[in-house]
């Protein structure tokens, strides 16, 4: 992998996108992107970042020569920048916003389930931060699988995470809940169904299973009824079973 990451001063001119080095001067502002475009396109690496964090970065992977907007990134590339090329890149107190953004989501604000953060979460992350903003982040990429950028503890043990085929045998069931599983409840509460309702509220935190008939987990066990596999639990029960977790 490798990896090329700006943040500074953009400039855009009728011959294209300029990240402007610090001994600029008229007439040579710096790093053409095309030039930058052009040397990624053409590396051997296999998977190639691109990250910048400047006024006009958007223009960024459409060269002025092709007089369209069309993106021109070869396999293997990922393009992420500040702002679109019409915008400015905001900053506070001397730090870019998309910069502070983007350190927040490696460390692991963009990390999916099994803990790794790939370009795509890492845009994600940031465009949804970014909302209440003049600032809208740009995402180019041409490639047929993410690879991960960092990885960090995941917010569920894989441990655990694989016990999800235990629990639902099937990824349509249902799993049928009663006082036992809710640890307050002292004089029927069984300490083996007490363990499986924290895994599965764990579940319900990341968004795997949601309880059916009742708003609250806790009163799902309470009034015995049962909680099931979102769209997004059966992507992951999928996974556990076919032993990719």
């Amino acid at each position: 992998m490798a990896l090329f990451y700006f943040s500074g001063h953009g400039l855009i001119k009728s011959t294209g996108g300029y990240i402007v080095t610090t001994d600029f001067k008229q007439y040579d502002e710096g790093i053409s992107m095309d030039e930058i475009l052009s040397l990624a396109n053409q590396s051997d690496v296999r998977d190639k970042i691109i990250i910048l964090d400047c006024c006009h970065s958007g223009a960024f992977g459409t060269p002025a020569t092709f007089g369209t907007n069309a993106a021109y990134l070869l396999e293997g590339l990922s393009v992420l920048t500040a702002s679109r090329d019409s915008e400015s890149a905001i900053e506070i107190n001397g730090s870019g916003v998309f910069t502070s953004l983007a350190i927040e989501a490696l460390k692991g604000g963009a990390a999916d389930l099994r803990g790794h953060i790939t370009p795509g979460s890492l845009y994600s992350y940031i465009d949804q931060a970014l909302g209440p903003w003049d600032q809208r982040p740009i995402f180019k990429t041409n490639v047929s699988r993410f690879t991960s950028l960092r990885t960090v503890q995941p917010p569920v043990e894989s441990a655990t995470l694989r016990k999800i085929t235990a629990y639902f045998t099937s990824p349509d069931m249902e799993y049928p809940l009663d006082p036992s599983y809710e640890f307050t409840e002292e004089d029927v509460a069984i300490k083996e169904n007490v363990e499986i309702f924290k895994n599965l509220q764990k579940f319900v935190g990341v968004g795997l299973v949601v309880p059916v008939g009742e708003e609250h987990m806790y009163f799902a066990a309470m009034n015995s009824k049962s909680c099931k596999l979102t769209a997004l639990g059966h992507q992951y029960w999928r996974l556990v079973k076919e032993k990719k977790i």
